[in-house]
């Protein structure tokens, strides 16, 4: 990402909250946003697939923006309608409630869906402030029009 002027504003404000966030200068947006680029997937072990299962699952999450989840019915299995993938949120837990609530919609079997994979940035830890890929290419792109901007604000919901 391009040098971010010290008065960008990156202001995040969840699905559902009353208000946004505290903004977050650009020194920190910097420091902990990912590169907008592709997610690397991380099957969750509570799904029980068989491998080749799995990585079906690798192929196609590999091809969507962080942050996301993959639902699935464990009754009706993966190769269903009922097999949602949630992606570009801002964080996984967002991402898990959409998959999860599509899929419960579209399952015939009786019990819940199950979340099967993660899409996240490939490294991921915590760093305290994050935004889907699109949202962080938005800072970014902010930024690049002016390297010095003090007034460039970003405003993201979900």
């Amino acid at each position: 990402m391009k040098a971010i002027g010290a008065g960008l504003i990156a202001a995040l404000a969840l699905a559902g909250a009353a208000a946004a966030a505290d903004p977050v200068t650009a020194k920190e947006a910097k420091k902990a946003l990912f590169a907008p680029v592709k997610g690397e997937v991380v099957i969750m072990p509570e799904a029980n697939l068989p491998e080749d299962q799995a990585k079906t699952l690798q192929l196609v999450g590999a091809t969507q923006v962080y942050y996301g989840a993959i639902a699935m019915s464990p009754e009706d299995g993966l190769l269903t309608e009922a097999t949602v993938v949630a992606a570009n949120y801002h964080n996984v837990a967002a991402a898990s409630v959409a998959a999860l609530a599509d899929c419960n919609a579209k399952k015939k079997g009786k019990a819940d869906c199950v979340v099967a994979a993660i899409i996240q940035p490939k490294g991921w830890k915590d760093r305290g402030f994050q935004l889907s890929s699109d949202a962080t290419a938005a800072v970014a792109a902010c930024a690049a029009k002016n390297e010095k901007a003090t007034d460039c604000a970003v405003a993201v919901t979900n």
